[in-house]
């Protein structure tokens, strides 16, 4: 996985939308800090159980 992955959007916004359709997830889930995606999705896979690539297409641009 890439580190040079970059957050589409505005983060505040995308863990407004990750929280809806993860109702599961919390804020410290949602903890973003730059250059640490890859724990990020690691998080999120472990805590929702979405696929990794699921969950990096929806939150990284190519």
């Amino acid at each position: 996985m890439s580190t040079k992955m970059k957050l589409k959007g505005n983060w505040n916004e995308m863990k407004g939308k990750l929280k809806e359709k993860y109702g599961e997830l919390t804020d410290d889930d949602l903890a973003y800090a730059e250059g640490q995606e890859d724990q990020l999705l690691g998080k999120l896979q472990k805590k929702t159980g979405a696929a990794k690539e699921k969950l990096s297409k929806y939150l990284f641009e190519d």
